[in-house]
């Protein structure tokens, strides 16, 4: 046992005398130290005056969040440039710079696992890309992922016409994630830019989010794919036999897509909308792929599919004009004076300022009830999508008051039973 112990310290004394002990593996170490010391005292005097000047001058959340990741890997990439300076100076001295070589390979990697940390928001699968990462970069360093790839490459399998390995398959799994997240971070920065611009409608906002995220989308799916070395055109006849299977089944689905373009398109409904349908009285606060989302006045928030505004019946109260008429039934006693009623009613209106002015607020006789004169007060708003009973019930509470204090009566069903004399005998 003593003896094998002695064999293995032999061993490794050897390994360190060869790999670590060297005047070329010791030049590599005092470049790679003197490197980190270098990136990181720049680090200490360039890191506050940026971090000072994006807090200052960029006031876009989205670009700040991305300067702060920059700002993190900066320490990386400069010591990056610097290694492949290094590894420059040993090439040209015909000696192979194996540590700053594996020390530019984490910088790199490290540089990786912040991008992807930030691109991808969910913990779990960012820290199954850092692993992956970190281990991709010690197998280039040990010198395995060569003899790996090189095996991956001879496990194939056909499809069609076309014949992927298994490293083109997870080469193109790895693709794809990036280039989904990515198109995931574009549309969300195009999203927010757009959503801030003042020339565009709300419709017209919507439409362009849409179109931007099906090019994006579509451009990382075909960049996938035709990365892995898969030929598209002979996917031709597949995608139209898959596709007319999938339409059948996803007919609901396509159909409220399309419905949502045409919504879009021909502005019958859009952002900020006071639309009414089916009993839902609310405003049309997104317009997503599949549905939009209606918010009413009782905080309720209603998804309604695209397709349900298009085959519907849809009352639209801001379609051209933002201008709404209310209607408000009174009913007063056949002993009132209706010209005095009338003013008042119309004076019950003064001091609300949801009322226009112009047109003015109207009173009119509607017809003649059972147990009472029937009036209506007609007043125009501009701004339906705060509700329209409140303003309804501000007015009726004025009118309470008003026809208390002129002693006018609001009559209630009555009749009246008359008893002839002798009809009992």
């Amino acid at each position: 046992m003593q003896k094998n112990l002695e064999i293995y310290l032999d061993n490794l004394l050897n390994w360190l005398q060869t790999n670590f002990l060297t005047p070329n593996a010791i030049t590599q170490w005092v470049c790679i130290l003197f490197g980190v010391v270098l990136v990181f005292s720049l680090g200490l005097v360039i890191g506050p005056m940026f971090r000072r000047w994006v807090k200052a001058s960029v006031s876009n959340e989205f670009l700040r969040s991305l300067f702060s990741v920059t700002a993190s890997v900066t320490h990386s990439l400069t010591f990056f440039l610097y290694s492949q300076i290094c590894i420059s100076f040993f090439v040209m001295k015909d000696d192979f710079p194996r540590w700053i070589i594996a020390a530019s390979d984490l910088s790199i990697a490290w540089v990786a696992i912040r991008l992807s940390t930030y691109i991808i928001p969910n913990r779990a699968i960012s820290r199954l890309v850092a692993f992956c990462v970190w281990g991709l970069a010690l197998l280039h360093i040990v010198g395995l992922l060569g003899y790996i790839t090189s095996y991956l490459q001879t496990m194939s399998l056909s499809m069609g016409g076309n014949t992927i390995s298994v490293y083109g398959m997870i080469k193109g799994l790895i693709l794809a994630a990036i280039c989904l997240q990515l198109a995931r971070v574009i549309s969300t920065f195009t999203a927010k830019r757009i959503e801030t611009s003042h020339t565009l409608s709300p419709s017209l906002q919507v439409l362009i989010n849409k179109l931007i995220n099906i090019g994006l989308y579509t451009a990382a799916l075909l960049f996938t794919l035709s990365s892995i070395g898969l030929d598209l055109t002979s996917l031709t006849i597949f995608s139209s036999a898959l596709g007319v299977g999938v339409g059948f089944g996803l007919r609901t689905i396509f159909a409220n897509y399309i419905s949502g373009i045409l919504l879009l398109l021909d502005k019958s409904i859009k952002p900020g909308d006071v639309i009414e349908l089916v009993g839902v009285f609310g405003t049309v606060r997104y317009m997503h792929a599949r549905y939009a989302s209606v918010l009413t006045r009782s905080g309720k928030e209603y998804l309604i599919p695209n397709e349900k505004l298009i085959t519907n019946e849809v009352i639209n109260w801001s379609y051209s004009n933002t201008n709404v008429r209310l209607v408000i039934p009174v009913g007063v006693s056949y002993a009132s004076d209706i010209h005095q009623v009338k003013k008042i009613m119309e004076d019950a209106t003064k001091g609300i300022k949801r009322i226009l002015r112009t047109p003015p607020p109207l009173a009119r006789l509607s017809g003649f009830g059972d147990s009472s004169v029937d009036m209506e007060l007609c007043v125009w708003i501009a701004d339906a999508e705060d509700g329209v009973g409140n303003v309804t019930s501000e007015v009726l509470f004025n009118i309470w008051d008003l026809f208390k204090e002129n002693d006018i009566e609001i009559p209630f069903p009555q009749r009246d039973l008359h008893i002839k004399s002798g009809s009992l005998g």
